[in-house]
């Protein structure tokens, strides 16, 4: 696992949603590490929003984002637990084509290693809609910096090795 350094870097332009009952835009650290993170990497944040638990709410941005050409991934941060109000892969569930198993597995993993058996309360997961990558991760600071650090800072980087989400986008809609 390495970053060729002989590939171009390509931008990839993401949308941010933070799905909190208790969180304000202002209050959001978490997802000001994200953005941060995504700057940083170079990539462009075309949008950052804060929903409350609504599956209904949630479903619906997730689908004008997805039917926004310029996005091409949207991480949501939040809502991912076992409560009552925890909605958000229910609503990440109505929308994509393909889901992405092995993200919410490895997200798990690499949180085992932190939390131990506490990970087993997340449920980070992942899936495409035409042609867009959704991700979900918990909404806790340490939870976006694995989910980051970890997995989808080498995984969106077009010059990672053996392989990336990144150099797909093109062909997700192949029919």
């Amino acid at each position: 696992m390495t970053i060729d350094p002989t590939k171009e870097f390509r931008p990839l332009r993401l949308a941010l949603l933070t799905v909190s009952d208790t969180r304000t835009l202002a209050e959001d650290v978490s997802g000001d590490i994200l953005e941060a993170r995504i700057r940083e990497a170079g990539h462009e944040l075309i949008a950052r929003e804060l929903l409350r638990d609504d599956a209904k709410q949630i479903e619906a941005k997730l689908r004008s984002w997805i039917d926004e050409p310029t996005v091409e991934v949207v991480i949501v941060t939040g809502g991912t637990g076992l409560t009552g109000r925890d909605v958000t892969p229910e609503a990440m569930k109505a929308v994509w084509e393909k889901e992405i198993p092995g993200f919410g597995e490895l997200f798990r993993w690499i949180s085992f290693s932190k939390i131990g058996t506490s990970t087993i309360q997340s449920r980070a997961c992942a899936g495409v809609a035409k042609g867009t990558y959704l991700f979900a991760v918990p909404g806790s600071r340490n939870a976006v910096k694995d989910a980051w650090d970890e997995i989808l800072v080498l995984q969106l980087d077009s010059r990672h090795r053996p392989c990336n989400f990144a150099e797909l986008i093109p062909r997700l809609q192949e029919r």
